[in-house]
């Protein structure tokens, strides 16, 4: 008996010790997590977000992001590193281009060449023979590690997120992974960024950002929009005007993670709320000791990303026109919404097709 409680007390004080010293790649940083305004209100729970058609993807996996250009076709990217297209009428993929990465978002410039924001290797440009350029892979001397979203503007400058200057998805076994560690540092290593095609150049707008994520352009052209995953919110970026080259927050204290935006009809941006919030990482968002040692449990048991489906829509001032909700999602993890005049494509990080909602079943 007294060797097996000799026994328990060493394997315990290693235990402590490992908890307290073993090294991990992050240094968690202290910051006041908002409150979370929870599924009340404007996030009132729903059920809008049922009634998802699939489009098959051939075996494929993962469309984050969903572009269609002016033939009809349907664009999206996946794990595997091939963007599949398919058209509306048939719904046969073809696999179209191969980035040899991790495409994410996807945006079509006036030339009809698809905008790709490549997670393992930066801006990349695809022209309608499917054949692949490299625009932009570091910004002002820094490398472009984790490009995520893009939206092109109408002057051709394209604008997209480095999501973490830090934490390279290839590095940490995928882009979720990646996303998960940035989020647990709440570090600011992110950053919006914009290529000027007339330059060959991409420069920094904002730096700073927890996990910078989604972005999307306004139909006037006066400010750009993009998601702050890690602190719950959207903020802009004033292109013109006397705000001009400055940030403000648009919608803060979200009860999930933004993922992509992206601009839709009737002056909406649709936001993707890729997972809710966990209670957990809010209340340890002023501890960073205690974030470190959960760090080095198994990553099994550390907090996960849940599934419910759930996207909204906000205008140019940054209030909640739209609610949709699956509380038992048939599209877990989504993480865009590009909408037609019939449709709203839905981008997941898990799904082996692309999801397709007739804005009819959502009352829209």
């Amino acid at each position: 008996m007294k060797k097996l409680f000799t026994g328990i007390v060493v394997l315990v004080f290693f235990l402590v010790i490992y908890l307290l010293t073993w090294p991990v790649p992050i240094d968690p940083k202290a910051w006041e997590s908002p409150p979370n305004p929870g599924y009340t209100g404007d996030f009132e729970t729903n059920s809008r977000l049922s009634g998802i058609e699939r489009l098959p993807l051939g075996g494929l996996h993962g469309p984050e992001d969903i572009a269609i250009d002016d033939q009809g076709w349907i664009y999206a990217p996946t794990h595997e590193g091939v963007i599949v297209r398919l058209k509306n009428d048939t719904g046969t993929p073809e696999k179209w281009a191969n980035t040899g990465g991790r495409p994410l978002g996807i945006d079509f410039d006036a030339h009809g060449n698809l905008i790709v924001a490549d997670g393992y290797r930066g801006l990349l440009s695809v022209n309608p023979e499917g054949e692949i350029r490299t625009l932009a892979t570091e910004a002002d001397g820094k490398v472009i590690r984790y490009a995520d979203d893009v939206d092109v503007a109408a002057d051709g400058k394209i604008y997209f997120s480095d999501a973490s200057t830090k934490f390279a998805p290839q590095d940490f076994g995928g882009t979720l992974e990646a996303s998960l560690v940035d989020i647990m540092e709440h570090g600011g290593q992110g950053r919006l960024l914009v290529y000027d095609p007339e330059t060959g150049k991409a420069k920094t707008l904002i730096d700073g950002l927890n996990f910078a994520n989604g972005v999307a352009v306004s139909p006037d052209q006066r400010f750009v929009l993009v998601n702050e995953t890690g602190s719950y919110r959207v903020l802009r970026y004033w292109l013109k005007g006397q705000k001009k080259g400055t940030v403000d927050p648009i919608i803060e204290a979200l009860p999930a993670f933004p993922d992509n935006i992206s601009t839709g009809q009737a002056g909406r941006f649709w936001v993707a709320l890729v997972s809710p919030r966990n209670p957990l990482l809010d209340k340890l968002s002023d501890n960073p000791f205690i974030r470190k040692m959960i760090q080095r449990i198994p990553s099994g048991l550390r907090p996960k990303a849940e599934a419910y489906g759930h996207i909204i829509a906000i205008d140019a001032t940054g209030r909640v026109t739209q609610n949709l909700q699956n509380p038992n999602p048939t599209v877990p993890l989504n993480t865009s919404a590009t909408e037609t005049d019939d449709y709203l494509y839905i981008g997941s990080l898990a799904t082996d097709f692309i999801p397709r909602l007739p804005k009819s079943k959502a009352g829209l």
